[in-house]
């Protein structure tokens, strides 16, 4: 009999599990998962390092964050961890994958923002960590994204301010060094840099903090032509979405998992901008008050799956994530794979679980 009414597979359905937790740090009865953390594959393994989180307490409760140099090697294989050691502290970098290695670009740890650039690999058996040369400034929550062997970095905050830079480096030529490109169409941090298509990086959403203290925040979607070293703006999102996830799938869309809308980040940037300007000790109490209430009932973020169509320059809202939404980490894919390795879940929480997605 022939089936006259086929079922038609949704080309954007993505079936999700949650594959694993990191392990506990020495002493801790279970691990409570990283903000930020390098990550990246290699040789068929995982690496999960650094990030930073609060093991004491939430920050609005007096609670210090801890950076961390514990570098994770999951084995999706066999699901197994090995533990390894970064150099040094270390969170908050733009991480992306080569087939020689993870390359983890700025970042920052306690002794503030940095330009160095780590370079991990998976060689007979064991976490190897190289340094590559460091960047012209110290940026930190930038993005980076590789095509043939140049590496590219945008954005992301130093010292001073949020960057516009756009920096590249040829990975068959490191000793040259970095070169600065044409700068971004607007300063962002904690945006998406996605490469797809014939000689294209794509710029997805961020956001840049401003004087008022109250942050701007993009639903901007902008294209780098390498080639011709010019930015041209797409469609935009729905909505703004910044501290997300993306990848790029079939060499046709581009997906967004998850991120920070904002509303909560804003309540929480107005209150702290209206406690600095207030003078009343029995005020500013009382908004402290009211800005721990907002951080300690964070909702979480968004668990909407954003697909973009390169071909056709279009958004499609498809799909959601069935568990707790990371921001402020990297999807890696392996294979047909995508894993978003912990990662936070909500203000001040982070999470130790890795999430995979496959069609």
């Amino acid at each position: 009999m022939i089936d006259c009414n086929p079922v038609q597979k949704d080309e954007h359905e993505l079936k999700w599990s949650i594959v694993s937790e990191i392990p506990p740090e020495a002493g801790q009865p279970q691990s409570i998962g990283y903000a930020g953390p390098v990550a990246g594959t290699h040789n068929g393994v995982l690496f999960i390092g650094g990030g930073a989180n609060f093991p004491e307490g939430m920050p609005w409760l007096g609670g210090q964050k801890k950076y961390h140099d514990e570098l994770w090697v999951y084995k999706p294989a066999e699901n197994k961890f090995e533990l390894f050691r970064l150099p040094a502290t270390l969170a908050y970098s733009a991480n992306v994958s080569t087939p020689e290695g993870v390359i983890s670009i700025g970042g920052e740890n306690e002794t503030g923002i940095i330009p160095d650039v780590l370079f991990t690999q998976w060689k007979d058996g064991k976490a190897v960590v190289a340094k590559l040369p460091p960047l012209p400034i110290g940026i930190t929550n930038a993005a980076a994204a590789v095509v043939g062997s140049s590496l590219y970095v945008a954005g992301g905050e130093t010292k001073e301010a949020t960057s516009a830079g756009l920096f590249t480096m040829n990975l068959n030529d490191t000793a040259a060094g970095w070169e600065e490109l044409k700068s971004l169409p607007q300063a962002t941090s904690h945006a998406v840099l996605v490469a797809a298509g014939k000689g294209k990086l794509f710029l997805a959403g961020g956001r840049k903090k401003t004087p008022s203290g109250i942050s701007d925040l993009y639903a901007t979607l902008y294209e780098y032509d390498i080639a011709a070293n010019e930015w041209k703006q797409k469609k935009s999102m729905p909505y703004a979405l910044c501290a997300g996830t993306g990848t790029i799938i079939n060499d046709e869309y581009i997906v967004m998992f998850g991120g920070d809308k904002g509303e909560t980040f804003h309540k929480t940037e107005t209150i702290i901008a209206k406690i600095n300007a207030e003078k009343d000790s029995t005020v500013k109490e009382q908004l402290t008050k009211e800005k721990i209430k907002i951080q300690s009932t964070h909702p979480g973020f968004s668990k909407e799956v954003l697909w973009y169509n390169v071909k056709t320059d279009e958004w499609t809202a498809s799909g959601s994530i069935p568990f707790d939404a990371p921001a402020t980490t990297t999807a890696v894919k392996i294979g047909d794979k995508v894993f978003i390795p912990s990662g936070e879940i909500k203000a001040g929480v982070r999470t130790p679980q890795i999430l995979q997605a496959r069609r």
